[in-house]
Parts: structure tokens; sequence; C-alpha cells
């Protein structure tokens, strides 16, 4: 889709631009305040005017003037100008102040860049000044471009949104002839069937059990194995763990006996000694007192 301004506003600006040029290069070499020279219709518009002590005019007219070097950044009061246009904004409504303070920020904002890069000193460079002004026209240029991009984008969705405020849907019944294609719609549920379908669907869900049956593995009890490590270590002075498990036949075994001495060993019931890493575990007998009862409380964390 291809967006292009319209000729008749491109052909005015550029008049407009031009007579204002040729006012601006007279009021310079005179000294006088620049007043520019406008066709009728833009001294009737809308737009925000400027009354400076060098310049009388419309806004966008004073930007151009800059732009072609016709009148120096550094003699134009951007406090002044801000001054008149938030005066200028207390009159407008509110979809005319958005636009107009929009337009007013991107114009005001390159002004000051201009304007900062031609009074600020630039050191020791012999085309400094040079420099700062083409950098700060090409700045101008470029905002101004893309906010006349920017414009016309808008005007265009505004003349399309116009456009469709006048389109208005038909709504007109199917042909008979395609009507006669499409079957009719046969019930075959009675409310009944519908209310036993929704008492079915809003009904409260049993939570799954999951159920340990098919696990053919026997539960092994801590307490129980806890038990014969007492018995084995009571009646040893020393034992290994491989010894300790020798006679278990099942995984479970292991891993419950292995269980019952970190148990034992919480309790102060037993010491254990392994002299290098996965070497050989060696069990002592350590408890000075003990007694059986405390096995009923071992390992119930785990017996569940």
């Amino acid at each position: 889709m291809a967006l292009s301004p319209e000729p008749a506003a491109d052909v005015t600006t550029d008049t407009a631009a031009a007579e204002a040029a040729e006012s601006g290069a007279s009021a310079a070499e005179t000294g006088d305040p620049i007043t520019p020279a406008v066709d009728e219709s833009a001294e009737t518009g809308d737009g925000f005017r400027v009354s400076l002590t060098n310049f009388d005019g419309p806004f966008d007219l004073l930007l151009n003037l800059i732009s072609k070097h016709e009148m120096d950044i550094t003699e134009v009061s951007l406090s002044a100008v801000t001054n008149e246009f938030i005066a200028y904004l207390a009159e407008l409504d509110s979809n005319e102040e958005l636009d107009q303070a929009s337009e007013f920020l991107v114009v005001a904002a390159t002004l000051l860049d201009m304007k900062v890069a031609g009074l600020l000193p630039q050191g020791e460079l012999v085309d400094a000044e040079a420099v700062a002004l083409l950098e700060a026209r090409d700045l101008l240029f470029a905002r101004l471009l893309q906010y006349r991009a920017f414009k016309e984008v808008s005007a265009w969705f505004a003349r399309c949104l116009q456009r469709e405020d006048r389109r208005h849907t038909r709504a007109v019944r199917l042909d008979e002839k395609h009507r006669r294609q499409t079957p009719e719609l046969v019930w075959t549920l009675s409310p009944t069937d519908f209310a036993a379908i929704a008492l079915l669907a809003f009904a409260p869900k049993e939570i799954p059990h999951v159920g340990l049956d098919h696990l053919h593995a026997p539960l092994v009890s801590i307490r129980e194995q806890a038990a014969i490590v007492v018995t084995l270590l009571r009646n040893t002075e020393s034992l290994t763990f491989r010894e300790l498990v020798a006679g278990a036949t099942e995984p479970g075994i292991v891993v419950a006996r292995f269980i019952s001495v970190l148990e034992l060993y919480r309790h102060a019931a037993l010491s254990f000694e392994q002299l290098e890493p996965l070497g050989e575990l060696t069990l002592r007998w350590a408890a000075d007192s003990w007694s059986d009862e405390t096995l009923a409380t071992l390992g119930a964390d785990y017996d569940r």
C-alpha cells in the first residue's frame, strides 16, 4: 500500500516557504523583524503563530526559515515560543491539543538541538562549526520527514475511517435454492436426556486410588531388621556391613538393614569406620545401656 501526500497541499506549502524565504532574506539585511508573506488561506488557518522580536508568523514557517539559513537559530528565544504555545493550547479542545502538542514537541526538540550545537564551544577543530550545523540540519530534515510521514499516515487512516462510516452491512435470508441443500435439524434428545447428561457431567468425580497390589516385592519391616542388626553386633566385637547382609536374599532386606544401621547410629547404639572412600564399612556396638523398647519406635517414619 503506497501512501503519498496530496499534491495541492505540497504546492501551497512550497509557495509559502519560497515567499517566506524571500521576505526573510530582505529582513535579515535590514535588521527588521521578519514578517512572512503568506496567502490569505494560511492567515485564516488555525495553526500556531509565533510573535517574537525578529519574527512574526506561523510556527512551521519559522522552522523553514531556520532550515534554509534565512534566520540564525541562536537569535530565536525558545522560552518565549514555549510560553506562547502553552497559552495557545489552553484555547484548544483535547483532540486538537494532542495533535498540536505532538507537532510542537518534535519541532521544538529539533530547534533546541540546533541551538545547543550553535552555542556550545566545539574545541580547536577548524570545521567544527560547519560540521555541527550540517549535523543539526540533517537531524532536522530527518525528523521533519519522519513527522510528515506519520502525519500523512494519520490522515490516510482518518479518511479510511470516514469512508467506512458510510458502509453498512445488509442482512438477508439465505436463498431458497441454498436452503433446500441444507438438511433440517432433527432433535433426537429430550430435555430429560439433556438434564441427565448435565447431571453426569457435573457429578463429583472420585479420586482414583493407586494400589500396590501389583507389586510382587514383599514389604520389609525396619524394626525387624534393626532387631537382627542389634543381635549380631552385640554377639561380636565388630562386623562388616558385607557380613551383616551376607544372609539376605532380597534387595529389600539389604536396604532395610542399611536403614537400620543409620537409625541405630542416630541413637548412638553403634559406630562405624571406613578407611577409604567406597571401602569396607566396619560396624561396632557402642551402647553402654540398651533397651529393647527403643526398637518399638525405630524406623517409624519408614513403616507406612
